[in-house]
């Protein structure tokens, strides 16, 4: 009988352990949570309470998503060979977006600066929820540096995971995921009215682009010195 406990113990342990290592994927936390969050937010706004619109954003992002994974969806990436979220393996600066969005006047030259500094060890990805021929009409501006990749909701065979991406958070959105495509963060593009001064919006989204590249290179420290073989 005390053998068998001490088997059962070892199994339920085991099970526990499992349990606790199971990745969750984006999508799955967003169909259980989002919901509500944004019936909550969607009253918020309503009201012009942005402040408490706000706070629903990042507690939502804090104890539900982040630490979530990436789901891999297929993309189409213009001017190169990339299928799908994984045929990108370094960790990855996405922002979501829309050919219809206005960028802050600084929002694009600072994601060129940060993009050029970091291309050896981010990959730096533009997403817009839209056809080939309306993303080709806004993308002038964009660097070299910069994957520009979109996705059509209606011709995607991924067609959950689009929704879900696409519908949850709202765009543009930016998420910091690492090369093992955890999410690390979920934060909303730095923005001005239009009407304000190029160098004070520049300054705004350089600030907020760098703490994101400073958020995932530490993400990037931690995996490295976490590997059996790490160097220290």
């Amino acid at each position: 009988m005390k053998l068998f406990l001490q088997f059962l113990c070892i199994g339920l342990f085991s099970v526990s352990v499992l349990a606790q290592d199971r990745k969750v994927f984006f999508s799955e936390a967003v169909s259980i949570h989002v919901p509500k969050y944004k019936k909550k937010a969607q009253k918020a706004y309503r009201e012009h309470n942005t402040k408490y619109a706000e706070f629903l954003f990042d507690s939502i992002v804090k104890n539900h998503l982040s630490g979530t994974y990436i789901d891999n969806f297929d993309i189409n990436c213009i001017g190169k060979n990339k299928k799908c979220i994984n045929d990108f393996k370094k960790p990855i600066y996405l922002t979501t977006y829309a050919s219809w969005c206005v960028p802050g006047k600084g929002e694009i030259p600072a994601l060129n600066e940060l993009a050029k500094k970091y291309k050896d060890e981010i990959d730096f990805i533009v997403l817009f929820w839209d056809k080939k021929k309306n993303v080709k009409e806004v993308i002038s501006d964009y660097k070299r540096f910069i994957d520009i990749v979109y996705v059509d909701e209606l011709e995607n065979k991924d067609a959950y995971i689009i929704r879900t991406m696409k519908h949850s958070l709202g765009f543009p959105t930016t998420f910091y995921i690492g090369s093992d495509k955890k999410i690390i963060h979920i934060d909303r593009t730095a923005k001005l009215p239009y009407t304000d001064p190029f160098e004070n919006s520049y300054n705004l989204n350089f600030n907020n682009l760098s703490s994101g590249v400073s958020e995932i290179l530490a993400h990037e420290e931690e995996l490295l010195a976490s590997t059996p073989f790490a160097l220290n």
